[in-house]
């Protein structure tokens, strides 16, 4: 018998998979997701909704990310775009390493102290650990990169380019609307947690509408959302 992760829970698996997916999907913050489940009849604090943030966001987005990853490995992983981001904790500056693919999915999102070599062959064998290497990596100048791939061995892989890299910056809007939203973070642990948690709920649910029909964008929304619910019963 599989583990249910619900059974100490006396609200619906439903509730609390809405609660979660609008709070980390939307630039809501835990209130705002509050007074929305509230004009449906359903009264929950919102201490309640970080709770069941803390508890599922997790377990929900690793079976995404597996699903995903699963698919991706049958078929060739072109280009790579790899980008840090900024991000304070506390007045420190912390960065956010980030893979994006040719399609503008994040794949993977790993904080570190520090932007020297050691945290970027840490970042980019964890990435290629779990979905394969790609035929071209796109960087910028970050001497980092060039060390860490060249240890690798693929740095004849690596292109650098000042406009090449456009996907992996356009890719960290949603997460900036996020943490403003959530008045930043407090610790590197709680970061990197949502960083993860959030890449693969929005590769979930994002479908790039800009050059889909829309016959064809409401097909991949039901479909996305579809199995979104059926991650419960998975």
């Amino acid at each position: 018998m599989s583990h249910n992760p619900f059974r100490y829970f006396k609200t619906s698996p439903e509730i609390i998979q809405l609660a979660v997916m609008m709070y980390v999907r939307f630039p809501l913050s835990l209130r705002n997701v509050e007074d929305l489940l509230h004009e449906r009849g359903i009264d929950v604090c919102h201490e309640t909704v970080r709770h069941w943030v803390d508890s599922f966001g997790t377990h929900f987005a690793h079976k995404t990310r597996k699903r995903r990853a699963d698919r991706m490995r049958q078929s060739p992983q072109w280009q790579w775009h790899l980008d840090e981001m900024f991000v304070k904790i506390r007045g420190k500056t912390h960065y956010l390493w980030r893979t994006v693919n040719h399609e503008g999915e994040v794949l993977e999102s790993f904080v570190t102290k520090n932007r020297d070599k050691a945290s970027a062959l840490k970042f980019m064998r964890k990435a290629i650990k779990r979905y394969g290497n790609p035929q071209v990596v796109v960087t910028d100048k970050l001497r980092s990169y060039g060390a860490a791939m060249s240890e690798i061995g693929n740095a004849h892989r690596r292109e650098i380019g000042r406009h090449l890299n456009n996907r992996a910056e356009n890719s960290h809007l949603p997460f900036r609307r996020r943490e403003r939203a959530m008045s930043r973070f407090r610790r590197m642990r709680s970061l990197q947690k949502f960083a993860s948690i959030h890449s693969s709920v929005y590769n979930h649910f994002n479908h790039q509408r800009n050059i889909e029909s829309r016959a064809r964008f409401k097909s991949l929304r039901d479909a996305a959302l579809l199995e979104w619910r059926e991650l419960i019963a998975a």
